[in-house]
């Protein structure tokens, strides 16, 4: 019987080439592929040079081919300058999600089909469920709470989830790298990319004054009432939460509370004043394919390091959607992803508008 063939995404990262290890175990047909998607790479941060030469090397180890296909002008229109214009609004973006969507499950696993594979793989913790009964694919959490990384998968469809082996999401990350130092991986023991590739210093600021042309605008500081309480150096320095950096002196903590660009104000207050409770999302994603017609009972996250909480969701019209939660939640931000989830199984998402 002919093996099943699947290009494996690989970052130059353990997780990936462990998944291309566990598929050839496993009985698949595998070949290596990378995507160039930024020219100005630092060493150490996802998909540069360094992580190339690094996947390049697993994939002959492993006996496979080995791509580098170059999305450079796709990823700039659809991830950096997205990123670029969602900063302008006052949002809060997250790149890697725009990435995901557009690139690794977008053009990666176009290129996959057009070459007559069967499936893409990557090397994210969460699986891909499938139920005879609906005849419908499942995301699920990865076995490993700590490392799942369901969250930045909302935005995936049913076809795309038809096509996806997520292989390392059965394991824990000690498993993962015991795996590839049995057989002998370079990059076994190799750090995980924290950083935005295209922002690997943090320096947001800069890199939307570099790139983007844009300008920063001063503004103010103000209170509940609309006093003035200081200088803002532009709305994209900043974000939901933040304390540190604000250069106020309120004679206690204060903190962003909420950025707006209708009038280039931003609003400090207490940390109290951060928790709420209801937020709308838009973009939304319902990975069934199709959104309830009635509220439904899920847990919920705005962040990806958070915890999930019990909310009740109801679908709005034009693919928006309203998120009630039980407890209020600190620092909702806009611009950041809310995903839904039913036990174990991921219902879907989308980008959090307002509070």
């Amino acid at each position: 019987m002919e093996k099943k063939r699947v290009l494996v995404a690989m970052s130059g990262g353990v997780d990936s080439s462990a998944a291309a290890l566990l598929l050839q175990q496993q009985g698949y047909a595998c070949d290596g592929a990378m995507l160039k998607l930024y020219s100005g790479e630092v060493e150490g941060i996802c998909c540069s040079a360094d992580d190339a030469d690094d996947a390049r090397s697993v994939a002959y180890r492993l006996g496979m081919k080995f791509y580098v296909f170059n999305e450079t002008e796709r990823f700039a229109r659809d991830v950096m300058d997205h990123f670029v214009a969602e900063y302008c609004a006052g949002h809060t973006p997250n790149p890697c999600i725009d990435c995901n969507r557009c690139l690794k499950f977008g053009a990666l696993l176009e290129r996959a089909l057009v070459l007559g594979y069967d499936y893409l793989a990557t090397g994210h913790y969460a699986r891909v469920g499938y139920d005879p009964e609906t005849g419908l694919y499942r995301l699920l959490r990865g076995r490993d709470r700590r490392k799942d990384q369901s969250y930045v998968l909302y935005q995936l469809t049913q076809h795309q989830l038809s096509h996806l082996l997520l292989p390392v999401g059965e394991f824990d990350k000690p498993a993962i790298r015991e795996s590839a130092r049995e057989a002998g991986l370079l990059n076994a023991d190799k750090a995980d990319s924290q950083d935005i590739c295209f922002v690997p210093d943090g320096d947001y600021g800069r890199f939307l004054l570099e790139y983007g042309h844009v300008e920063m605008t001063p503004g103010d500081f103000v209170d509940r009432e609309g006093r003035v309480l200081g200088r803002h150096k532009g709305l994209p320095c900043y974000t939901t939460g933040q304390r540190k950096g604000l250069g106020v002196s309120a004679g206690r903590h204060v903190y962003v509370v909420r950025k707006n660009a209708a009038d280039n104000t931003i609003l400090l207050g207490d940390n109290e004043e951060l928790y709420a409770r209801e937020l709308t999302a838009c973009r939304v994603n319902w990975i069934s394919g199709t959104a309830p017609t009635e509220p439904v009972a899920v847990t919920a996250k705005t962040r990806y390091s958070q915890t999930e909480a019990e909310a009740e969701v109801t679908p709005l019209p034009e693919g928006r959607m309203r998120v009630v939660f039980r407890q209020p939640q600190r620092a909702i931000t806009s611009g950041q992803a809310v995903v839904l989830y039913d036990g174990d199984t991921v219902l879907g998402g989308g980008v959090i508008e307002d509070r």
